[in-house]
């Protein structure tokens, strides 16, 4: 060794050659990208796929609608494709309970409504998931209102004339609904046992099955979603009876609420987006941004009220308590009115 280096102090080398220290430095930064929540690089880039929505009915109804809406707003702020994908069955229990067991990534989301996740927990004694358990709330967009509608030559002008037939002639009219157990379905089973009538349910694959039948006059009755109500109204194929918010629909303002028609209740419709439990962090922060942003957007806002519905943007803590006052308020009066899935 010359005099040069002779007080320098040297790396320690391992076998393979590398210096110590740098080996140290490597360890620590690979522990450190590990305890990241999504690792690293993948963290900043998310999403770096497609996404996916979950609707649990088919197409044309009122989860499909919002859906298809919100997917196409996110698309373009997330920068990657939203891919709607239908998975109908049992009501709305089969699409819900696949995204609840999806894998927790932040790229399978759900459409939550009152139908799958606050009406369900009073019509099934064991649910496959847990609304608040097998969740985590992204946000909520809009709520709507139903729309009672008969089909045209029923001629009954109003849902008080249809209470009275229904009182003389039991079980002589029949109702239709977008499935067992659907909102439509509980909707309509509540009215009628507020008021002391039967009716004849009859439950179709969706609502463009049951405005098939409404429309060729093989069934009388149809509470339905105002976006998907709203046309057939308007083109005159149906007479719409009564809604089911608070106030009168501005789209329908000659129409009774279903208090002002004598029945002493209200549901309104939230819809908003869901992650399965156990989402990354980052994932939910990004997802929940984006829904937010897209909800309070005047292009969106334009579209959910021009459809007939009251733009909410409510935020993840916003829409735990929502639900939560919901499933308290609808949960006994379900069960209480003796509503079975058929």
């Amino acid at each position: 060794m010359s005099d040069a280096h002779a007080g320098q102090s040297r790396p320690i080398v391992t076998r393979a050659g590398a210096p110590q220290c740098v080996v140290r430095r490597s360890a620590l930064l690979a522990l450190a990208t590990a305890a990241l929540p999504f690792g690293g690089r993948a963290q900043s880039e998310f999403p770096n796929r497609p996404l996916k929505v979950i609707v649990p009915q088919p197409p044309g109804g009122g989860f499909d609608f919002v859906a298809r809406t919100l997917a196409d707003t996110l698309a373009r702020q997330l920068g990657q494709p939203v891919v709607v994908e239908n998975r109908p069955g049992s009501g709305t229990l089969v699409g819900t309970d696949a995204a609840a067991k999806a894998a927790p990534d932040g790229y399978s989301l759900l459409v939550g409504s009152v139908s799958n996740f606050v009406l369900n927990v009073g019509l099934y004694p064991s649910l496959p998931y847990d609304p608040q358990r097998d969740f985590e709330p992204i946000g909520i967009a809009v709520a709507y209102s139903y729309t009672l509608m008969s089909r045209k030559d029923l001629g009954l002008d109003s849902l008080a004339e249809v209470l009275r037939q229904a009182k003389e002639r039991p079980r002589a009219l029949t109702y239709a609904s977008a499935g067992n157990g659907s909102g439509q379905h509980v909707l309509a089973a509540a009215t009628w046992h507020l008021a002391g009538v039967e009716l004849v349910h009859v439950p179709y694959r969706g609502a463009q099955a049951a405005y098939q039948d409404l429309l060729g006059g093989r069934v009388d009755l149809f509470f339905d979603l105002a976006p998907t109500a709203r046309a057939q109204v308007q083109a005159g194929s149906v007479r719409a009876l009564a809604t089911s918010g608070a106030l009168r629909n501005p789209m329908h303002p000659d129409v009774p609420t279903l208090r002002e028609a004598g029945v002493d209740l209200e549901l309104e419709s939230w819809f908003g987006l869901f992650a399965p439990a156990r989402t990354p962090a980052p994932a939910l922060a990004r997802l929940r941004e984006e829904l937010q942003r897209a909800a309070r957007s005047n292009e969106q806002q334009v579209i959910f009220t021009q459809a007939g519905g009251r733009p909410l943007a409510l935020n993840a803590d916003e829409t735990r308590n929502l639900l939560a006052r919901d499933l308290q308020r609808w949960t006994p009066l379900v069960r209480a009115s003796g509503i079975k899935v058929e």
